[in-house]
């Protein structure tokens, strides 16, 4: 990938939303419950959603994922009104991307997970002191780098599985790829494929969004979201290192746990 189109996804997929200073349906594996309500679960009453303050001291803070930086997300994400696909069959999946929780929640609250790497050994004092051939690794270095944004949302009533459903439903019908406006800006992904989830929470599902960038470039975004009972986590993350080099990842399994783990 071209390093300008490595820029240019900051500005349009979903990097805003993270403010960085740098710049399958349900699948046989990973879902553990049909979504139906059957069972035990129908005959269960209604679920009552977590207020916003339950939510943050549930979400992944500071000193709970080794390895990885916990962040509020400065400035917010867009209204969800501001997020639509061109295909509204398609808007959890945008959204989702975009860092808005799916379906219709009570309650949500987010955070910025990022990958701690060691700095570099390279005794250079400058990017202009790099010997020949070694700015382009050296910055591509820099930036492989997993940064994750963690949404964490709380439903009444069957309001999570609806949610989770939503996302599931949207994978299917837009699997071709679809078009949309996140709050302004642009965005064209060519093809949505489904993943094997995390194995974490009662239900989930989880896919990768490939970006059409210009000039012929592609990026892979991927997504899980993974239901905890009438909790829904929500994961996005983005490596542009990785993206600039065609090198595979994804979420991050460690974080994934974490969340699991303060969700039990």
């Amino acid at each position: 990938m071209k390093r300008s189109s490595g820029v240019r996804l900051c500005a349009t997929l979903a990097v805003s939303a993270l403010s960085l200073a740098l710049v399958t349906g349900c699948s046989d594996g990973g879902s553990k419950d049909s979504g139906e309500g059957k069972g035990a679960d129908a005959a269960k009453p209604a679920a009552k959603a977590l207020s916003a303050a339950e939510l943050k001291r549930l979400i992944l803070a500071k000193g709970d994922v080794t390895g990885y930086k916990v962040e509020p997300v400065e400035g917010g994400t867009p209204a969800k009104s501001k997020v639509k696909a061109a295909d509204a069959q398609c808007d959890p999946l945008l959204r989702v991307m975009t860092g808005i929780a799916p379906g219709t929640p009570a309650a949500e609250t987010n955070r910025a997970v990022q990958e701690v790497k060691k700095a570099p050994t390279d005794k250079a004092t400058s990017m202009d002191d790099l010997a020949d051939g070694k700015f382009e690794d050296t910055f591509k270095d820099s930036m492989d780098i997993d940064t994750t944004m963690v949404i964490l949302s709380s439903y009444d009533g069957d309001g999570a599985r609806q949610a989770l459903r939503s996302v599931s439903d949207a994978m299917k019908a837009c699997a071709g790829g679809f078009t949309g406006d996140q709050a302004g800006d642009k965005a064209k992904f060519t093809r949505v494929a489904e993943e094997r989830p995390a194995d974490a929470g009662d239900e989930s599902v989880a896919f990768m969004a490939t970006s059409d960038m210009e000039d012929g470039d592609t990026a892979p975004v991927h997504v899980q979201v993974v239901r905890h009972g009438n909790n829904v986590a929500s994961y996005m993350t983005i490596n542009l290192g990785a993206m600039m080099t065609e090198k595979a990842y994804s979420v991050p399994a460690a974080v994934v746990k974490a969340q699991a783990a303060k969700l039990k």
